[in-house]
This record gives C-alpha cells, structure tokens and sequence, in this order.
C-alpha cells in the first residue's frame, strides 16, 4: 500500500535480454567493415585528375602530360573533347570506359592515336614501368566536328627527306598530324607553316631553324616536352643534335 492506505499497482517489468560479448563484438565489426568498403569511383574533370598534368593551354588544345605509376591507374576521368595522344614510351594498358568492357592495348614508342571526344574511363598501367604520355585536347572540335577515329586512313603519306622522313599519320579535325625523322645532319627543306602547329618531342633533340628573312636559331627540347608555334613563317629545318631527332606535329588547318 501507498502512503494514502490505496494498494500500489503491480507494474509489470518487461524482460531485457542481454546480448553475449561475442555477438556485440561481431555486430560492430561488421558495421565497421561496412564504412569502410570504398564507395563506387566518381567522375571527375580532367582537370583534376592528380595524373594528368596541364602543361599547355590556348584557343586550340589543352595539352597534358600524363604518367601512371607501375600498376597503377587513373582515376574515372572525363573526356569532353577530341583529342589525340603520342605514347613516350613502350606501354600496355587498359582502357576502361564507363559502361564498356576493358580493352587491353599495347602501345609502341611514340604511337601517335585519335580518340573521339565525350566519354567517361580509366586507364589502368599493366607494365612495371611508368605510362607515359602527351594528351592533346582538340578545343575547336565543335567547328571541325568530331569524326571516328577509324576514318582518314587514306590521308597517310610518306615523304622522303634529305636524310630522314616525313610521314603524315591522319587528318582529324582539321589537324594534320605528321611523325618527322631526321638523321644526324638531315634536312627538312625549306617549307611554309601558314597555321598554328604544335611540337610533340620523341627524342631529346637539337634543331636549327633557318627562318626566311630572320636568320638561323636553335630549339633544344627533350622526350616528352611541348612547343607551341604561330604560324606565318617560312624555314629549313636541320638537326645538328648528337643524334637521329623524332618528333610528332599537330598542323591547324
């Protein structure tokens, strides 16, 4: 009874089952486990992939340096654009593009390619060396407009040089590109650039330009390094380097 004569209730207590420490103890690993399983990759520009490497940038191409360390890859990146990248470098790789199957590519030293713009992939590095590569975005692809990468083929040609050759890949978006060789002391004969064009180096390289009406001058640039040229000019280009020069160009037309 309570303190004013009336009988306390019965409260009834419900019973509370206490769960063993191996159970809890598996419970809280599980969901510890569950926070930490990666999420699914999200897609970022290409501007803020951490391999690419944003090396030149005007009114024609973003170009990038790209390398992918020993087995390793790319985050899922975005191409907006056109563009065409040269391989520095033996490489095999997969390329992964969202909503397609991988496709494993092996590349030589130098292998120039086109890739229509507007999808989204990975690449992943299957070699122990480092990939390495000169991404070139096609910014005018909308005026030219995109064309398939296995269209062109019938604008390869192959020029003999005085010492070396000149050969013309592909035509794509009204770019012409071509892959120069000269030989220690081999001649490109005097030519006009009318356009805009950009230089892609294969090798370490030292070549004099004999520029009509301006004199002579060199240009050192090592594998891999970029030159961007107005055009407007008319030279004759020799390598006077220690060595054969390679070197791939990008013509606006």
């Amino acid at each position: 009874m309570d303190r004013s004569g009336r009988p306390r209730g019965r409260v009834r207590r419900w019973p509370v089952r206490i769960l063993p420490m191996s159970v809890l103890s598996v419970l809280a690993l599980a969901a510890l486990l569950f926070s930490s399983q990666p999420k699914a990759p999200s897609e970022v520009e290409i501007t803020a992939e951490p391999s690419h490497h944003l090396a030149l940038q005007n009114r024609y191409v973003r170009v990038f340096d790209v390398e992918v360390a020993p087995h390793g890859a790319t985050l899922m990146h975005r191409h907006r654009h056109d563009y065409i990248f040269v391989s520095l470098g033996p490489a095999e790789i997969s390329n992964e593009v969202e909503g397609q199957p991988a496709m494993n590519l092996k590349l030589a030293d130098g292998e120039t390619r086109f890739a229509a713009g507007n999808f989204v992939h990975l690449v992943r590095n299957l070699s122990n060396a480092p990939f390495r590569n000169v991404a070139i975005e096609l910014l005018q692809d909308e005026k030219t407009g995109s064309i398939p990468a296995s269209a062109g083929d019938d604008s390869r040609s192959l020029n003999i040089l005085r010492g070396g050759t000149e050969e013309v890949l592909f035509v794509k978006d009204g770019v012409k590109v071509s892959e120069v060789e000269l030989q220690i002391a081999g001649v490109e004969p005097k030519h006009r650039h009318a356009k805009a064009e950009l230089m892609v180096a294969l090798t370490d390289l030292v070549l004099r330009s004999d520029v009509v009406g301006k004199g002579a001058s060199n240009l050192e640039m090592k594998a891999g390094e970029v030159k961007w040229m107005e055009g407007g000019f008319t030279h004759t280009v020799t390598n006077v380097g220690q060595g054969p020069a390679k070197y791939v160009t990008l013509e606006f037309e």
